[in-house]
């Protein structure tokens, strides 16, 4: 997408990819903050902030998909019919980086996050780990994905997303034995502040993924 912002390219080959999304209304601009944070803390990274490809129903910036109009019912099909440009996308950026599912990250705000969420439903294993910040599931997923990290990060005061949406998805996919983390933040709204970039730098310094952790165990000799 031709006004997509490549964040970072490292001088050598790049040990990861992390592709931003924006919500409803933005741009590619409005993630290049969280693209420099995370930048500062993987400078081998491949970093880029993806424009989403249709001009936004609220009259100003970009959508993936559209509002008007939009519900429970509807909102699904949206998605799905959104889904084909979003992970034609994604491929383009893993081949110009380089870099495979394995060690791509996915990144989105709000409606950038749905659609984050989304594209490891649709298709298993396209991404290593995605991040969702003030975001949720379009449907809740019938299956966890088996090898994919997902990390959900939510203001209790979001009057855009309710936080409900991150709490009962979480608690789905546990069920289901998905790899999840969820934080709710008191007081945080629909945005992404430095509490929010702090905890997500924790998050994907600090957290193993379960698959991993099993593969561990299963090697580690018997007593």
């Amino acid at each position: 997408m031709t006004d997509s912002i490549l964040i970072q390219q490292p001088t050598g080959p790049a040990q990861q990819l992390m592709v931003l999304h924006h919500g409803v209304g933005g741009s590619a601009q409005h993630m290049v903050g969280v693209g420099q944070h995370l930048a500062a803390q993987f400078p081998n990274a491949y970093i880029v902030s993806v424009q989403a490809p249709h001009a936004s129903d609220l009259g100003t910036g970009a959508q993936w998909f559209s509002v008007q109009g939009i519900s429970e019912d509807n909102r699904p099909a949206r998605i799905a019919q959104a889904m084909p440009a979003f992970l034609k996308d994604l491929r383009h950026w893993q081949a110009l980086s380089q870099v495979g599912p394995e060690a791509t990250l996915l990144l989105g705000f709000s409606q950038g996050a749905i659609m984050s969420l989304e594209a490891v439903q649709a298709e298993p294993q396209v991404a290593a780990r995605v991040v969702s910040l003030s975001g949720r599931y379009g449907t809740l997923p019938a299956l966890a994905p088996e090898r994919t990290t997902l990390h959900m990060i939510h203001g209790k005061s979001d009057a855009v997303i309710h936080y409900g949406y991150c709490v009962t998805a979480a608690e789905h996919l546990i069920i289901l034995g998905g790899d999840v983390t969820a934080d709710v933040i008191p007081f945080l709204g629909h945005e992404v502040n430095d509490e929010v970039l702090t905890l997500l730098t924790e998050r994907l310094m600090s957290h193993l993924p379960k698959h991993q952790w099993a593969e561990v165990m299963k090697a580690a000799p018997q007593s």
